[in-house]
């Protein structure tokens, strides 16, 4: 199924019975929605729980449109493609998890409009992160030569999957980004749970983001890196707790 965001035509699908409570699943850079949440069975995890999946494919990903111009990558337009699909679907409120670049639109997005959401995951994801070497990932991803072992991960990753359309990665990489405020970050009052692996290498700083959010907690999943996090028992364990306890 598709919408339309500002322009940009987006795709999504939902599962789950149509009674449960909504959550919404945004997927790493160079990802998609079936990559990132079917094919390490999280759609599977939550439906089987009992909760109504909306998995959004980020514009320049999987069935979505995929602009060039980096402009349309900025992160406050990626929340609010969340929020237009949440207004397509006439959700008024929704759990969210996010992944790596998702769990950096779910940041966005609750500075953006926080009484949107209820429980918010963020997964793969700290103050810093691969962006600080986006420059050298974009040219990776154009061809160009660089030096940085970060920047070949990623193009060996994209390059993988022949639906990727490697300039659109390069231009959203390069989109429009800047740190959180933390001033706004502690006014926060969405119940928050970080998670990330033990061995994860791409991510850095995630006690500074831990501390910035008044309402968040981290959890460590043991002997997993960026890649290996997303399909380990222990995340899928701890998020289902985390979104049965009671909200705000």
């Amino acid at each position: 199924m598709d919408f339309d965001s500002d322009g940009a035509r987006l795709h999504y699908e939902l599962n789950g019975p149509d009674g449960g409570a909504p959550i919404v699943l945004v997927h790493g850079f160079a990802s998609d929605y079936q990559l990132n949440w079917v094919g390490t069975q999280w759609q599977e995890t939550l439906t089987g729980a009992g909760y109504r999946v909306i998995g959004l494919d980020c514009r320049g990903h999987g069935k979505s449109e995929k602009p060039h111009d980096p402009a349309a990558y900025a992160l406050d337009v990626m929340a609010a493609d969340v929020r237009g699909m949440l207004d397509h679907l006439d959700i008024t409120v929704a759990d969210y998890l996010g992944y790596s670049m998702g769990a950096r639109i779910g940041v966005q997005a609750m500075l953006d409009w926080p009484d949107r959401l209820r429980h918010v995951v963020l997964g793969g994801v700290g103050w810093g992160g691969a962006f600080h070497a986006a420059d050298e990932i974009a040219r990776a991803l154009r061809g160009q030569p660089t030096s940085s072992a970060v920047a070949k991960n990623f193009y060996d990753f994209a390059a993988a999957r022949q639906s990727n359309d490697l300039e659109a990665l390069a231009a959203c990489i390069v989109g429009p980004q800047s740190e959180p405020d933390p001033s706004r970050l502690r006014t926060l009052t969405n119940p928050v749970l970080v998670v990330v692996g033990e061995q994860d290498d791409i991510v850095d700083e995630v006690p500074r983001l831990v501390e910035s959010i008044p309402t968040a907690r981290l959890v460590t999943v043991a002997g997993r890196n960026h890649m290996s996090t997303v399909p380990a028992r222990e995340f899928k364990q701890a998020v289902i707790e985390f979104l049965g306890e009671t909200s705000r």
